[in-house]
């Protein structure tokens, strides 16, 4: 199966890599394009600005979560019935998984999607010197293909042109565009990133709108897209989610419903999670807690996953009947899958206020980040999983639960400072919920949708 495609990198962040992809999704969108939006890595925020741009899903392609063997079966399953597939980077190019080579970088990514790559190069405070920096980031790997720079935040006509000679003379690379510095299309941020596109609803659908005008004003598209149709053929078959789970409800059979959260306080997720429980045999009911003062009617099963309920702390608090409906539903026996927000949401209180109270912990902010990719062992059978099994993960918050984990902990794994033990597998009175901050992406790991719907299922028949 062969769609053009091109991954857009760095040197490094900051660079405007999501400013430059998003535009370049929304520029060439708005040619009558269907183009599918992908990001390296585990981010959640970024995708969420790519969809808005292509009317489609924004993917995460995360070899460190999800394997390395199902980057390109989950990019054809995503970028089904595209015309042109757009693939953000995370970090730098060849930054990866900490202590692991490039396992999970952009390069990396790049080689098993056979894909060219575009430089986004900051030109701020330098000219000559880019084609030393783009020279090097070409030679470094003969494996990846870097094919074109874009210029970001050039100063002048001036500036432009010393860039383009240096490039010429002294990299081989050609220049895409030159993208001038512009206040317009900065998108604002706050203590874990970007702020998500749908918590800011007009101004995020404005602010993609900016970006692909900006890149349609200084970016060669048909140079761009004459250099996205020469990734050769992919071999790889297409993830299919019905492959990888059996439907675990018989056939004729109700399918049990699973409420999932989301809205601006619970915006974390990644597509497939939701297509492997359909696939399982769910019913997948979305919900908002900041609006719905009730689980969906039938619900059977609960994921409420990761977000920022910190800033809605307030409003969550005082839905004091979903509240208590959702610690009802625990207390029944109904199984819950909770992902750090979720995990929040579901202790007594966040910052001082009520939560949900169904486990005995409290949560508040911090100045400290946590951050990164985790290999976790599951330390007792639970709603989603057996004792023993082994995943890989990441954590982002800013947050801390006082006590970490219950008396059966989600997961251990090994820090430099020791053996770390983290979550909750089950709670007094709650055995069905595992609430942890561990993010996982599901189609690394489909026996989560199947084992879930199956709780769900047999919850439903009492």
């Amino acid at each position: 199966m062969n769609i053009p495609r091109l991954v857009v990198a760095a040197p490094s962040s900051g660079a405007g890599k999501t400013t430059i992809a998003t535009g370049l999704i929304a520029a060439l969108a708005a040619r009558g394009l269907a183009v599918s939006p992908h990001k390296v890595g585990p981010d959640y925020i970024d995708p969420g600005y790519h969809g808005l741009a292509a009317g489609r899903p924004g993917r995460n392609l995360d070899a460190f979560m999800c394997g390395p063997e199902r980057i390109a079966p989950l990019f054809l399953h995503g970028a089904a019935g595209a015309d042109v597939a757009v693939v953000e980077g995370v970090m730098g190019l060849f930054d990866g998984a900490s202590g692991r080579g490039e396992l999970a970088s952009t390069a990396h990514v790049s080689k098993l999607l056979r894909a060219p790559v575009v430089l986004v190069v900051d030109a701020s405070s330098q000219s000559r010197s880019v084609a030393a920096l783009v020279h090097g980031f070409a030679s470094w790997d003969p494996e990846v293909r870097l094919a074109g720079v874009i210029l970001n935040r050039v100063a002048s006509d001036r500036h432009e042109l010393l860039l383009r000679e240096a490039l010429e003379e002294g990299s081989g690379v050609p220049v895409l565009g030159s993208v001038r510095r512009s206040a317009a299309v900065a998108t604002p941020s706050r203590h874990l990133g970007l702020i998500p596109a749908v918590e800011r609803s007009a101004e995020a659908l404005r602010a993609v709108a900016d970006m692909g005008e900006l890149v349609a004003a200084s970016v060669d598209l048909d140079a761009v897209l004459a250099l996205a149709r020469t990734a050769p053929p992919l071999t790889a078959e297409p993830w299919d989610p019905a492959a990888e789970v059996a439907p675990t409800v018989a056939p004729g059979t109700a399918r049990p419903r699973i409420a999932v959260a989301g809205g601006a306080a619970f915006s974390f997720s990644y597509a497939e999670n939701t297509e492997l429980l359909t696939a399982a045999g769910a019913e997948v009911v979305p919900f908002d807690p900041l609006h719905a003062d009730a689980l969906p009617e039938g619900t059977a099963g609960l994921v409420i996953g990761g977000g920022f309920p910190e800033l809605y702390v307030r409003e969550l608090s005082a839905n004091g009947q979903l509240r208590a409906a959702i610690a009802a539903f625990a207390a029944s026996g109904g199984p819950v899958s909770a992902e750090c927000a979720g995990l929040l949401y579901l202790g007594r209180e966040l910052d001082g206020l009520p939560m949900c109270g169904v486990l005995d912990t409290s949560a508040r902010m911090t100045e400290r980040l946590t951050l990164g990719y985790r290999e976790a062992v599951a330390l007792e059978d639970s709603t989603l999983l057996r004792g023993g099994a082994r995943l890989r993960g990441h954590e982002f918050h800013r947050t801390v639960c006082e006590p970490e984990h219950g008396e059966r902990p989600a997961w251990g794994w090994r820090l430099p400072t020791g053996l770390h033990f983290e979550g909750f597998a089950g709670a007094a009175g709650a055995e069905n919920v595992h609430a942890s901050y561990l993010h996982l992406h599901w189609a690394g790991y489909p026996q989560l949708a199947a084992t879930l719907t199956a709780a769900a299922a047999a919850h439903r028949a009492g």
